[in-house]
């Protein structure tokens, strides 16, 4: 399925809207801003916080990594350096290596107009419903456990949070009285754009069309928001069936973290 994108145009938003400028999430967050960095800094053991943007050359890059290291070593909860591949210097990644900090795999920020999305249903025996409880908000963590097999404890705080201040849309994907699959979509008011997180799929669940279905669900509940852009950080598993219901890749991304 082709696409229309400006590449150019939506990097250059995605770097001005949804990192140099973003507002942090999650209650008590904060932004510190400077000529150089962007980061965010969470609050309590299930917070985030992070370098969301940076404009470094090789005269600054080494001293700003330095410094940045010591803050992340203190801070509550997960931390990270979130490296878009165009950022600069070029050799970005290898100061930040040099530093003692660990690359996690690459992702693909793939991007869609929401309005473009086709309308994709779920496959028989599958009903997709709108998380609003508590109870709803463990079923999507107990997916989230069983498909990516890790614990997503945090998640489940962070979507809490979320859904309280109506920064949230989440969903499960239901086979009777299974969930099978969940996705959720994080809005940034203030911008163009919304994010799309999850979509795992219990393992006998996959290659049914579940994923599309929820990346279609979702695309019209922004739509109804006003959003005009869809954001995905996708893992290759993700990045073919995007493709192919009309994301493009616009940049590449990978976490940074102390080891």
């Amino acid at each position: 399925m082709g696409s229309d994108l400006d590449i150019a145009a939506v990097r250059a938003a995605i770097d001005h809207q949804l990192r140099r400028h973003l507002a942090p999430s999650g209650p008590g967050g904060s932004a510190e801003r400077t000529d150089l960095l962007t980061r965010h800094l969470g609050v309590g053991r299930d917070s985030w916080s992070g370098v969301v943007w940076s404009s470094l050359d090789e005269t600054t890059a080494d001293q700003v990594i330095e410094a940045t290291v010591a803050w992340l070593r203190g801070v509550e909860g997960h931390g990270e350096w979130k490296l878009y591949h165009h950022d600069s210097p070029v050799d970005l990644a290898d100061r930040l290596t040099a530093a003692g900090l660990v690359g996690g795999p690459a992702e693909a920020v793939m991007v869609a107009e929401a309005a473009a999305v086709p309308h994709f249903a779920p496959p028989e025996g599958v009903e997709l419903v709108p998380v609003t409880s508590d109870a709803d908000v463990d079923r999507v963590v107990r997916v989230h456990d069983i498909a990516f097999g890790a614990d997503h404890s945090r998640l489940g705080a962070q979507m809490r949070a979320q859904l309280a201040v109506g920064e949230l849309d989440a969903v499960l994907a239901v086979a009777g009285d299974e969930p099978v699959s969940a996705a959720r979509t994080s809005y940034h008011p203030g911008t163009e754009f919304a994010g799309l997180w999850g979509g795992g799929t219990l393992e006998a669940w996959r290659g049914r069309g579940i994923y599309r279905s929820l990346v279609s669900y979702r695309a019209r509940r922004a739509e109804q928001r006003g959003v005009r852009y869809l954001q995905v950080d996708a893992l290759p598993t993700s990045r073919p069936i995007l493709e192919r219901v009309g994301f493009t890749c616009v940049a590449l991304t990978t976490a940074y973290t102390l080891p």
